[in-house]
């Protein structure tokens, strides 16, 4: 994650604490001296290489007379961390309560835009193809209690937004998410019935790009959210990153502009779509 904006966000952090040593006139080494720990730990601090914990803050700057920077130090320092949340911590009371987590962003945003290159995004799942995902995702990740069921319920719910005056949601989808069959041929048949139905909705907007889509405008990439202008969350394998920065958020949606412009709609979205039901075993 180099190149993240979680770990730009640590490196900044990390300039800002070798500003507060230098103002200081301390090294490395006398920085390290004061706040009791070895040199190497200044260095990788300030390299963003390690994340400094509240109590390094608090003793880099009280070593560095600045006691007055702690606290806009730590809010930075909790932002750059939250970008880049490792699943295993998320996941630990439960698949159900990581679908109640997003519910006051979800309430903030007016426009959603989601690109989904291997799935049916999660705001027009239904319950059965929810239920089986989720449990799926619950087994590789060794969650305690085997909630998939109880999960789905709750992003279902989640997902009434669409219904709510004054949003707007924009999908894209790749044609192999409708292929990919997510538990039993009768929960992905009622899926893809739901996305025929769900595609009709005043606010949503449901595009579909075609596997023969000639001379891409853009290759097929990560799945990722976007929450308005201000936010994008990526789904990884192990870990979740939100991106903040302006200048990463606009490549996002140069990204989706891109995609949208590949997709097909109405009339030719339901054709695929129907097409997808008939290859069901």
């Amino acid at each position: 994650m180099s190149t993240s904006s979680a770990q730009e966000a640590r490196q900044a952090v990390g300039r800002k604490l070798r500003d507060l040593r230098k103002r200081a006139g301390l090294t490395v080494t006398g920085l390290g001296v004061r706040c009791g720990w070895h040199h190497s730990k200044t260095s990788r601090i300030e390299n963003g290489r390690t994340a400094p914990s509240v109590t390094d803050i608090r003793l880099w700057c009280q070593a560095c007379d600045a006691s007055d920077e702690v606290e806009g130090l730590l809010s930075k320092v909790l932002a750059a961390e939250e970008m880049y949340t490792e699943w295993r911590h998320r996941v630990r009371s439960g698949m159900k309560h990581l679908q109640g987590a997003s519910v006051s962003l979800f309430d903030r945003t007016r426009l959603f835009r989601v690109y989904s290159s291997t799935l049916v995004p999660g705001l027009l799942q239904t319950e059965g193809y929810a239920s089986a995902l989720l449990t799926t995702i619950a087994a590789f990740r060794e969650v305690p209690v085997a909630d998939g069921p109880g999960a789905a319920a709750a992003r279902v719910e989640r997902s009434r937004i669409i219904h709510e005056a004054g949003r707007r949601i924009v999908l894209l989808v790749e044609e192999s998410a409708l292929r990919h069959q997510i538990g039993a041929a009768e929960a992905m048949a009622a899926q893809l019935g739901h996305l025929l139905a769900a595609g009709a909705l005043p606010a949503v907007s449901l595009g579909i790009i075609p596997h023969s889509t000639p001379e891409r405008r853009h290759w097929p990439v990560e799945t990722f959210h976007m929450y308005d202008d201000r936010l994008v969350s990526i789904e990884l394998l192990s870990a979740r990153v939100r991106i903040t920065q302006p200048a990463e958020v606009s490549v996002y949606l140069n990204a989706f502009e891109r995609l949208r412009s590949m997709a097909v709609y109405g009339a030719d979205a339901r054709a695929l779509i129907v097409q997808a039901i008939g290859a069901l075993r």
